[in-house]
Order: C-alpha cells, then sequence, then structure tokens
C-alpha cells in the first residue's frame, strides 16, 4: 500500500467514526413539568419503567437518574447512578436489593446510603412522582 493511500483510507475512517451513528438510541428527550413543588424532569413512561423494573436517563439537567421499581410499587427509589468513590456508573441489583458498582465493589442500600466502600458517600437521591404515563423527578433538598 502506497503512503497516499494510507493517509486517504486513515482519514476517511476517521471522519466516518467521528459522526453521529445512524439509528442509536438515546434518552427520551427531557420535558421540564412546573409544578408547584418545583421543576420535574420526565425520566421516562411507566411502561418502560414496568417492562425492566428500573429506567436510567443519564441526560437529564438535573444530572444521571437511575429509577428503580414499578408503578405498581408505591416506593419508587430514583438515584444518581454515578458511584461517588471513583465515578463508575452502578448497577440496580433486585434481588439482593441493591446498587453495586462494577468498577471496585461498593454497594449501596435501596436509598443509596454506602454499605461497603471503598466509596464514603451516599448516592445523590430524587423525589419522584408518576403523572400521566410519565416517571417524573426532582432533585431531592
Amino acid at each position: 500500500m502506497k503512503r497516499r493511500d494510507f493517509i486517504t483510507c486513515f482519514g476517511l475512517g476517521y471522519l466516518a467514526s467521528s459522526l453521529p451513528e445512524k439509528g442509536v438510541a438515546y434518552a427520551p428527550e427531557t420535558t421540564a413539568i412546573s409544578s408547584t413543588s418545583g421543576d420535574w424532569q420526565t425520566v421516562g413512561t411507566i411502561a418502560e419503567l414496568d417492562k425492566a423494573g428500573q429506567l436510567l436517563n443519564e441526560n437529564l439537567p438535573v444530572g444521571a437518574v437511575l429509577v428503580v421499581g414499578t408503578s405498581k410499587s408505591k416506593n419508587l427509589v430514583a438515584v444518581n447512578p454515578t458511584c461517588t468513590h471513583m465515578g463508575c456508573t452502578v448497577e440496580w441489583l433486585a434481588e439482593e436489593k441493591i446498587f453495586l458498582c462494577p468498577c471496585h465493589a461498593s454497594e449501596f442500600d435501596p436509598n443509596g446510603n454506602v454499605q461497603m466502600g471503598p466509596a464514603t458517600k451516599p448516592l445523590s437521591n430524587y423525589e419522584t412522582k408518576i403523572e400521566g404515563d410519565l416517571v417524573i423527578v426532582k432533585r431531592s433538598s
């Protein structure tokens, strides 16, 4: 392969890889819902929540939000899923009822409190409610 051909192929490959990929699933567009007690942000729909038992939206103005539960459970929990140790995204383990960091195994209880380190600070919490067919949150005060 000639040097010119290599540079041309490399340049085209780099350009193509930097373009947005068609068909990538993005989180739903955020919607602010005006409420007497503050601004609420839409995380997703109750259909999505009930199907998976959790709902993750990383593109909200209030930050990333992970909601766990179902619309019938009356006790939805919403946390910022960013581990307070090194910033990895925690996962919800429904059977164990814990948030687990896959990077360094920090464990958090369903309210986001640290159960086992190395993390020392709890996950941030959000207030949750269902309005119509939407799951909405606002940062806890």
